[in-house]
């Protein structure tokens, strides 16, 4: 048996325990959410007080102009074509065939000019033919006459001898009818060759019609018969070629209805053509037909007007691209019409400068928004918004500071205006605002900002 001792029994050591380290690392990584979530709310805040009120992050958001010297046009735009403003269409008033042509397409020509020939066989014998019948008549006249003549004598005779009762009556009778008989064949054989020499005018006319003359001194521009095609004027008198005179070219311009109203005669107007290197052709409106040609329900009237062509640069059929000048301005202070604002009532009251710098910003951005929205209004017509010539613009001076001032304006078209008064040039001018390029660049990186009607990408 093994005695029993009271020693202590030697235990191992038991390794430590790895609650302790888990709650350290725990508590690490909650104070790094801590630092980062207060270094955003920082980032945050100094953002904000950039945006809304540091004057330098105002000035970066506005968008200014300069004022300036130049040459301004209010117009109306329209398509138009070119056409001759004389012109002929050559036609024949006979039947036949087109035996000659002798001038071509482009041909110069004078006028009495000979153009072509139409066969003129078949004329030429009616022609013939009535002169032989005034022949014919005007021999039976002769013998007509020859016999009215005897008759006069045969009663002539009987009257003598009836005054010496030598005769009867009766002979005396018949001498009378004969003679009355001559002088009723005479009159008849006259009125035959009245006819007939009307007959021969009318057919000697259309032998002259197979020989096509140039009614007018012009160019040719277009042909629509050949040499050898048989031509029927029977119905309707076929044309044969068109004589222009292309020294004046008329140009026919479509303009919509809501233009029409400010068009007037002898308003300036200028074209250009496809290719022409922008050259512009120049002329006053001469009319505006009173019916409209509707296209696919779109009513367009015809405005035309004349512009000389001494050099034949313009041809018939081109394409112009017309501007009628409704109003122009020359050497004129411009400013971009995004600059203007309506001038409302109490408006100059606020002229003057805004004393604070949070305010400067605010007022900036909102000045061409207001412009812009008035303009929007109105139908993006800047000539109603501003009718009354009265107009704002907010001016930059060179320390930043803005100034809204009350300025008259004058001739306006959809990009700039005129300042009558109120603005001189080089000065400065608000026309808008954008936004700011730190405001961009969360939303590039994509980490807090969630589009409108989305859901963020990251996890919570």
């Amino acid at each position: 048996m093994t005695p029993q001792t009271d020693a202590p029994v030697a235990i191992k050591d038991r390794p430590p325990s790895a609650a302790p380290q888990r709650a350290h690392r725990r508590w690490l990584g909650r104070l790094v959410l801590v630092v980062v979530a207060c270094a955003l709310v920082a980032a945050g805040g100094y953002y904000a007080w950039k945006s809304w009120f540091d004057d330098d992050a105002g000035n970066a958001e506005v968008v200014t102009a300069v004022a300036q010297r130049g040459n301004l046009e209010d117009t109306v735009t329209a398509t138009g074509t070119l056409q001759p403003k004389e012109f002929v269409d050559v036609g024949t008033q006979v039947s036949g065939q087109l035996k000659k042509l002798l001038v071509d397409v482009g041909a110069v020509v004078k006028a009495g000019q000979l153009l072509a020939e139409i066969d003129p066989s078949v004329y030429q014998s009616k022609v013939d033919a009535d002169r032989a019948q005034l022949l014919n008549q005007g021999a039976q006249l002769a013998d007509r006459q020859a016999q009215l003549l005897l008759a006069e004598q045969q009663l002539k005779r009987q009257q003598n001898l009836m005054r010496e009762n030598a005769t009867s009556a009766d002979a005396l009778q018949v001498a009378e009818a004969a003679r009355q008989s001559g002088v009723a064949q005479v009159n008849s054989i006259k009125a035959q060759i009245q006819q007939t020499q009307s007959t021969l005018r009318g057919d000697e006319a259309n032998l002259g019609y197979t020989k096509i003359y140039a009614p007018i001194a012009g160019t040719v521009v277009s042909q629509a018969a050949k040499q050898g095609q048989t031509l029927n004027a029977n119905q309707q008198a076929p044309i044969v070629m068109r004589i222009a005179d292309l020294s004046t070219m008329t140009v026919q311009a479509q303009v919509s209805e809501a233009d029409v109203p400010k068009l007037r005669v002898g308003m300036d107007v200028y074209f250009t053509t496809l290719g022409g290197d922008n050259r512009r052709f120049y002329g006053k409106l001469r009319q505006i037909p009173p019916t409209p040609t509707v296209v696919n329900n779109v009513v367009l009237y015809d405005a035309l007007f004349d512009v000389p062509n001494p050099n034949q640069a313009l041809m018939t059929q081109m394409t112009a691209q017309v501007f009628f000048v409704v109003a122009s301005a020359r050497d004129a202070v411009l400013v971009p019409l995004a600059a203007l604002r309506p001038a409302g009532r109490g408006d100059a009251t606020r002229r003057g400068s805004r004393g604070a710098k949070q305010g400067n910003g605010a007022e900036r951005k909102g000045g061409a928004e207001k412009g812009r929205a008035a303009q929007t209004s109105a139908g993006t017509d800047a000539r109603t918004v501003y009718a009354s010539g009265r107009a704002l613009v907010s001016v930059v001076d060179a320390s930043g500071g803005v100034t809204e001032r009350e300025v008259k304006v004058g001739v306006m078209n959809r990009v700039s205006a005129q300042i009558l008064s109120g603005l001189e040039p080089g000065e400065k001018v608000v026309i808008g605002s954008k936004a700011p390029a730190a405001a961009a660049a969360p939303a590039q990186t994509g980490s807090a900002l969630v589009p409108s009607g989305g859901r963020g990408g990251g996890r919570p």
